[in-house]
């Protein structure tokens, strides 16, 4: 029985698919699988918060992708805010884009870039998935919020385009996102499909200014968005659509590196055709390195692979296309293989917070009168009334907040927070156990407005004691559930806020 052997243009046509494929594994090794799948030309590995216990154990591993692959893009979401990898076990010493954006410092933005950039390199990290330029024009959004940098374009336009001077100028590449704008949103496209009602010529006056910026300021990559704007293109979404992509992108703002696919094991763009057909319309639209998810499989890929292989049969993916796009990601490995090799990594400070960071993260805060007057009452004696809401699939698990500083103080300090009782209230708790926290009352929650059951366990505190109220997400514009807006939850921003109730930050309503 004799078996027949691909051909040669079948193989170097899978050569050229494997090329454009950016998968995610489980393990902080490298799986056999995927080191094979990388020796045959994979275009490379985006690394997730699962996958990395410390900097040194990061940097092995991707030492053994480059060993299989020396044309791998490594990639990874490390937004220098409440969505990280690096530190998805303790939080991030950094601000996030939001406390950049109040601040307004485009200086300061660079540098912060340029710091989470030398950290990147250390690791061997060559491709982020940030800055978020989506304009957060929706206080209800649910997935974009404090990732934003504001809600005017003018501010999210100069913050991106300093974040991508900054991270650039370390060696690794900038992915802007998510192209043509996730910001007006009320839905997550991780579990469902956005639909956003815009016209084109409101596009361009408000969510595609961030982009040219970020475009002008050099950006190698820039990832697309799973949400349909029907004004535009009533069929697909963004990532799928070849009037987003070739006429947007390409055409209108003329970008020529690298397009990004946001996940497409997300809902939004494979919960009714799966990931083989998403990502042969992902390529079919123009898009040229598709990031697959988090937990994918040799036997995925295959599949992937397969789709794609049966689609340029059929016409429906042209060849030049795949090579287009197969060109396109080994220019961007070159060119960041070659950045690389231009910077030294930075030695020692990783994860240690600049108190001149606290300082100026402090400066960001909204602090209302009651607030202020509730600080100078109570001397740090107060409950804590922690609302635990269900993560945000792009942050995940990760500690946030004071709660992440208290669990990452490693002299063994503790401040005046830390020693308060605690109550932790989640959605499906009985509304009661919040009285358990006696007058006065801290409460802490994220996007607090957006909760209902947060929202009646603050108003049942305030009908009968003495309450504080923070919110380290994106508060509503009247608020109503914020006498202290942080915006932001990394652990930098927690360490600012117990330094504020321990009387240490200046108040400044």
């Amino acid at each position: 029985m004799s078996v027949t052997q691909p051909s040669a243009t079948d193989t170097a046509l899978r050569r050229s698919i494997a090329a454009t494929l950016l998968p995610g594994f489980l393990g902080t090794t490298l799986p056999a699988w995927l080191e094979e799948r990388l020796r045959n030309g994979l275009g490379g590995v985006c690394v997730f918060g699962q996958n990395v216990e410390s900097v040194a154990q990061l940097r092995a591993l991707t030492d053994a992708i480059y060993a299989a692959n020396p044309d791998a893009i490594v990639a990874i979401d490390e937004e220098g805010g409440d969505v990280t990898r690096l530190y998805y076990e303790t939080g991030s010493p950094f601000p996030g884009n939001a406390v950049l954006g109040r601040l307004g410092d485009d200086a300061y933005t660079e540098g912060i870039a340029r710091r989470v950039g030398e950290e990147l390199h250390a690791a061997g990290v060559n491709l982020d998935f940030a800055p978020d330029v989506d304009i957060n024009s929706n206080a209800d959004n649910p997935v974009i919020g404090v990732r934003s940098f504001g809600s005017l374009p003018a501010v999210v336009a100069e913050q991106g385009a300093a974040w991508t001077r900054g991270l650039q100028s370390a060696g690794v590449a900038v992915c802007a996102k998510h192209f043509p704008g996730h910001g007006d949103t009320a839905a997550d496209s991780h579990l469902e499909l956005p639909v956003v009602e815009l016209t084109l010529e409101e596009l361009r006056e408000r969510e595609l200014e961030p982009f040219r910026a970020v475009i002008d300021a050099g950006a190698r990559t820039v990832m697309t968005s799973h949400i349909l704007l029907p004004r535009i293109d009533p069929d697909l979404p963004a990532t799928f659509s070849r009037t987003i992509v070739e006429g947007l992108l390409r055409g209108e703002l003329g970008f020529e590196g690298v397009v990004v696919t946001d996940a497409l094991d997300m809902h939004g763009a494979s919960g009714e055709r799966g990931i083989p057909e998403a990502a042969v319309l992902a390529l079919a639209a123009g898009c040229d390195l598709l990031c697959i998810g988090t937990e994918n499989t040799d036997a995925q890929l295959a599949e992937i692979e397969d789709a794609i292989v049966a689609a340029v049969a059929e016409g429906r993916v042209a060849a030049t296309r795949i090579e287009e796009a197969t060109g396109r990601v080994l220019a961007l490995a070159g060119a960041v293989r070659a950045d690389g090799a231009a910077h030294e990594p930075a030695s020692g400070r990783a994860g240690v917070i600049d108190p001149a960071d606290v300082r100026r993260a402090a400066e960001a805060f909204d602090i209302s009168e009651h607030a202020a007057s509730w600080l100078r009452s109570h001397h740090g004696r107060y409950s804590v009334v922690r609302v635990d809401t269900v993560a945000n699939i792009a942050i995940g698990e990760a500690p946030w907040g004071p709660f992440a500083e208290v669990a990452a103080e490693a002299d063994g300090a503790t401040s005046a927070f830390a020693a308060n009782p605690l109550v932790v209230f989640t959605e499906g708790d009985h509304p009661d156990l919040v009285l358990a926290a006696q007058s006065p009352v801290l409460v802490v929650g994220k996007d607090n407005h957006r909760h209902a059951f947060a929202r009646a366990a603050i108003d049942r505190l305030r009908a009968d004691r003495d309450v504080l109220v923070v919110d380290m997400g994106w508060p509503s514009d009247d608020r109503r559930y914020a006498d202290i807006a942080t915006f932001g939850a990394s652990r930098l921003v927690g360490r600012t806020l117990i330094e504020l109730l321990d009387g240490e930050q200046g108040l400044t309503p």
